[in-house]
Parts: C-alpha cells; sequence; structure tokens
C-alpha cells in the first residue's frame, strides 16, 4: 500500500502506542524486531537502476537548467516544474517539495509497461500529437509508458510510448517543455528517475537482512520467556537470518518446558 508521502523539513506527527499483545504467542510474532521500520518507514529518496526498480512514488527529474521534473495539475495539464530539494544541481539528489511533481508507478499487468497515476489519480498519457496529459482515470495504450535505462549514463532512463517514440525535452521557450514525439534517443530524452527507497527491491532485501541480523541477546530471551544458552541465542539469530525465525523459537520453548519437568 502506498503511504502518505513526506516532504523535507515537514514534522512527523507521533502515532499512539497500540495496546500491548495479551499473551506470549502473539508477542512472539510481533517482536520480530524493526524490519517492519526500518523498511516501512524509510522516507528517504534514491536513484531507479534498472527499469525493475521503478515503482511506488518517483519523480522524473530532467537535465534542464535549472533542474526541473514533470509534474501536473488538477485539471491534468502537464509541465515542468523546478526542483527545489536538489544538492548543487545534481539529479540523483532531487526530491519533491510539491505534490504535484510526485507519480504513482505501477507494473502494468502481463506486460513491461509502466503506468504512472498522478496525485489527482489520473494516468500520465502521450497522444498521437506527442502531447503528454494526465486525464484520464483508465489505463489504454496511450498511458502505459516503457522505462529503458540509459546504456551511456547509469541510473536514467529513456521514456518510451507505445507509438514508439520518446519523451524529449524542449528548452527553446522560457519554460522547458516535455514532449513525446522524439524518434531518436539522444541527450535531451535521457531523464533521471528518483523514487522512495522503501519502493527498491534490492536495497528493501538488504536492509531487511540488516535488520533480521540484529536482534539481541534480551529481545530473544523476552521473546521465549527464559534465559537462554550461548548455543540456543547463535542458533535463534542464525533462525532469524535463514528465515524460520518463528519455528526455532517455537522448538526452544518446548525444549525449555521439557527441560523443566524431566
Amino acid at each position: 500500500m502506498v503511504k502518505a508521502l513526506a516532504f523535507k523539513g515537514e514534522k512527523k506527527s507521533k502515532k499512539r502506542k497500540h495496546r500491548e499483545a495479551e499473551d506470549d504467542k502473539s508477542s512472539s510474532l510481533t517482536a520480530v524486531g524493526p524490519l517492519a521500520a526500518t523498511t516501512e518507514e524509510d522516507d528517504s529518496w534514491v536513484t531507479a537502476e534498472v527499469s525493475s526498480d521503478i515503482t511506488g512514488p518517483i519523480i522524473f527529474a530532467l537535465p534542464t537548467t535549472p533542474p526541473t521534473c514533470i509534474a501536473c495539475d488538477a485539471n491534468g495539464k502537464v509541465f515542468t516544474s523546478e526542483v527545489e530539494n536538489i544538492v548543487e544541481g545534481d539529479l540523483a539528489t532531487a526530491e519533491p517539495h510539491d505534490v504535484r511533481q510526485v507519480w504513482v508507478a505501477n507494473r502494468v499487468a502481463g506486460t513491461e509497461y509502466v503506468s504512472f497515476k498522478g496525485h489527482h489519480g489520473r494516468y500520465l498519457g502521450c497522444n498521437k500529437f506527442g502531447i503528454l496529459s494526465a486525464t484520464r482515470e483508465a489505463i489504454s495504450a496511450e498511458e502505459s509508458l516503457l522505462c529503458i535505462a540509459s546504456i551511456d549514463t547509469p541510473g536514467t532512463f529513456n521514456i518510451q510510448t507505445q507509438r514508439d517514440k520518446f519523451l524529449t525535452i524542449g528548452e527553446d521557450s522560457e519554460s522547458p517543455e516535455v514532449r513525446g514525439d522524439a524518434e531518436v534517443i539522444s541527450f535531451s530524452t535521457v531523464m533521471c528517475i528518483r523514487m522512495q527507497a522503501r519502493y527498491k527491491p534490492r536495497l528493501k532485501a538488504n536492509k531487511e537482512s540488516k535488520a533480521r541480523e540484529k536482534v539481541s541477546r534480551k529481545v530473544l530471551e523476552d521473546v521465549v520467556g527464559r534465559r537462554l544458552e550461548d548455543d540456543e541465542v547463535k542458533r535463534l539469530k542464525k533462525a532469524r537470518r535463514a528465515g524460520n525465525y518463528h519455528e526455532a523459537i517455537l522448538d526452544v520453548r518446548v525444549r525449555g518446558k521439557h527441560d523443566k519437568y524431566s
């Protein structure tokens, strides 16, 4: 589920603490450490590197002067919006400051194409004249875009429509304009896609793996409900990394009960 966006400078509201678990069984399931917190609450932005990374909230960061991104208003008009949250003009540090700059990416079922939903619930599309808009509530061929990773510039993409044309940046007017009528890939078709870290598959997997490794002896003893031997602690930590943590906890509990009454 896509969560509400948080922008730089905003204060995070504190959530009320939920009622504690009523029995040991429920606590053993919820006390598996900071795994959920480290991935679900990560509001940082990272750069998409391959097309399979692209999911969840994203921004299209454009190499214009000054840097801009693709945005849309409540009526679905697409325009370029200046990026304010950026370090020394480096697109790899760009973050949104306005919800109009954010699109939610989802894979179009059964294809390699991606749809991009705007803040107003409508999808980014490109018509036969190469004009971009975000006015449709349903996905058609015009709202299905292919994100092709750039070979020459890692961490950037060329966005192709189903008419085999590319999104391109024109800077002839006072403000940059994005169209979808470029015949070939060029410098003006290259853009950086920034996304929320918690949706990036490889980064998420790495954080989950590290979170599974970080568990103290005290936490394990609280979950089991008794003092643990050194070999039991090692075994539970290993099980946590391997993914069979709950089974190992139950096994250690059962062994403890047998030892108590033997």
